[in-house]
């Protein structure tokens, strides 16, 4: 199948783009980007945008999980 030769520039950019911000998400923990990454095809733009503007959200609530299993560690006393 041959393609136009404009098309290979964009495909390099696109996967290079969805490696980048697949990586980064996967390191994250940022499952629900990881997978929009695969699914939604948009040329290199939605990688570049969790990049620049998202990668330092912090998505989940492990610091309020942590204290929770600290708390109830605590070992009745006997007497």
């Amino acid at each position: 199948m041959i393609f136009p030769g404009w098309l290979y520039p964009v495909l390099i950019w696109t996967i290079i783009w969805k490696a980048i911000g697949c990586w980064r998400a996967a390191r994250k923990g940022h499952l629900i980007w990881f997978v929009l990454f695969f699914i939604v095809n948009t040329v290199g733009i939605l990688p570049i945008v969790y990049i620049l503007f998202f990668e330092n959200f912090n998505y989940s609530n492990k610091k309020a999980v942590r204290k929770k299993v600290k708390k109830s560690k605590k070992i009745p006393s006997l007497s």
